[in-house]
């Protein structure tokens, strides 16, 4: 896959308040997420590492307890099997890429 098309992507619902799209390489997984304004995301870990770029709008990110407001152009990077969490403080838009794959992202497109 050479290009990336988020606006043409199946919109799936990842967890209550996360919708987008999805795109996955033979390594990794991209989403491109609409997270609605006052989502909360519960701490957990999984053993991706994960990059999340914000793009548009206020999330509020606790990497292992250190948490950090990022706004338009800041990033987020998170270990494998670091607990993290976040709120958005309004709608963001953000990228994410994961890696290895998500196959339980790939099973939700599938659905």
């Amino acid at each position: 896959m050479s290009f990336i098309n988020f606006n043409s992507g199946k919109i799936v619902q990842i967890w209550d308040g996360i919708s987008g799209t999805l795109a996955h390489t033979e390594n990794s997984t991209f989403g491109y997420f609409t997270i609605e304004n006052g989502t909360d995301l519960p701490e957990h870990s999984h053993i991706h590492e994960q990059c999340c770029h914000v793009l548009e709008g206020e999330l509020e990110f606790n990497i292992n307890g250190e948490i950090q407001l990022l706004t338009k152009g800041m990033a987020a990077f998170i270990p494998s099997m670091a607990p993290h969490s976040a709120r958005a403080l309004t709608e963001c838009k953000v990228i994410d890429c994961f890696t290895p794959v998500r196959e339980d992202f790939v099973a939700l497109e599938k659905q």
